[in-house]
């Protein structure tokens, strides 16, 4: 390609992401359903204070949902006899997410009042916001007009979806297909500030690191190791139990998650690849050194970006009447 060619195939791409971010703004239903988003904030801060842990599970869901076919909503839908492949649900990295009804009853509530109108897309990106926010996080800006995909691949979730077992490039070559940098991955990493895994997503660091039976990841800090090993996952066949994945502080949304990360104490194998490159280790002990204002204020900024991902607006894609399934 000339470089006359390769500018103008630039210009381009910057064109087409600018005009499909350029369609998503601030209170999109401002009149087609004026009560949108402040009916699911009502119902996020009705429903997630007796039951917080879903907080997390709603910002990963919404983290997986844009990171496969963009937001699209498409990590909601169900598999049937005429999409005639198995549905991202059911993808390996989807198996434990958490809080389809949760998106579902809200979507009814909206249905009730403005029939067709809000996507199942928007409520997942707003309903996370709001339940971080509800749990004390940070808040971001969710501009609205996303619409849902009519697509959704099972296979797609091993090939898009930043795994807990990859290393440090692999890591990088996932964000930046999706535009994000290396800044956005420290920043959007810091989410495991919250919530719980299962032993699955890390017990190889304990017992079968280097493919052996009786190995350990050496960049792992001994004692939480041992920890690890004696009070919870006390087999590399236990696939029940739920661990902390920021011990002490896992309901808070603090800057304890980076300061573990620097002690080696990072549970998954992708969090401790954070610490192995110096632009990233970089970032870390800024937050570290940093408030936790700051934290919430970059945070927010990588949030709004990370829910521009590829987004459908205009005429593409459909607002579905029911999340878990394409209109007839």
């Amino acid at each position: 390609m000339t470089t006359f060619g390769y500018v103008c195939s630039l210009i381009l791409m910057c064109i087409l992401v600018y005009c499909s971010n350029a369609q998503l703004q601030q209170n999109f239903y401002a009149k087609s359903c004026p009560k949108a988003e402040k009916i699911i904030l009502e119902y996020v801060h009705k429903h997630i204070p007796n039951a917080p842990s879903l907080a997390a599970a709603l910002i990963r869901m919404h983290f997986h949902d844009c990171f496969v076919r963009g937001c699209d909503a498409s990590v909601l839908l169900n598999f049937t006899s005429t999409s005639g492949s198995q549905t991202e649900k059911v993808g390996i990295p989807n198996l434990t997410l958490r809080g389809f009804s949760f998106i579902d009853d809200i979507k009814k509530i909206i249905e009730a009042e403005c029939p067709g109108v809000v996507s199942c897309a928007d409520i997942i990106s707003l309903v996370a916001r709001d339940s971080i926010v509800v749990i004390g996080g940070p808040f971001w800006n969710v501009p609205t007009g996303r619409r849902d995909g009519t697509i959704s691949i099972s296979s797609e979730t091993l090939s898009d979806i930043p795994s807990p077992f990859s290393n440090f490039s692999t890591l990088q070559n996932d964000f930046a297909k999706k535009g994000l940098d290396l800044k956005d991955l420290v920043l959007l990493s810091g989410a495991h500030t919250i919530g719980v895994s299962l032993c699955t997503s890390f017990s190889n660091r304990l017992y079968n690191f280097t493919g052996t039976f009786g190995t350990q990841d050496p960049s792992l800090d001994s004692e939480y190791a041992a920890n690890l090993k004696a009070k919870k996952c006390k087999s590399i066949n236990d696939n029940t139990t739920i661990v902390e994945m920021d011990p002490g502080s896992f309901k808070t949304f603090d800057l304890s998650y980076y300061k573990l990360l620097l002690k080696r104490r990072g549970l998954f194998q992708s969090d401790a690849a954070l610490t192995t490159s110096t632009t990233t280790k970089t970032y870390i002990n800024q937050l570290v050194a940093g408030s936790l204002k700051e934290f919430y204020v970059e945070f927010a900024q990588s949030m709004e970006k990370m829910g521009r991902i590829e987004v459908k607006t205009g005429s593409t894609g459909e607002i579905r009447k029911h999340c878990a399934v394409v209109n007839s």
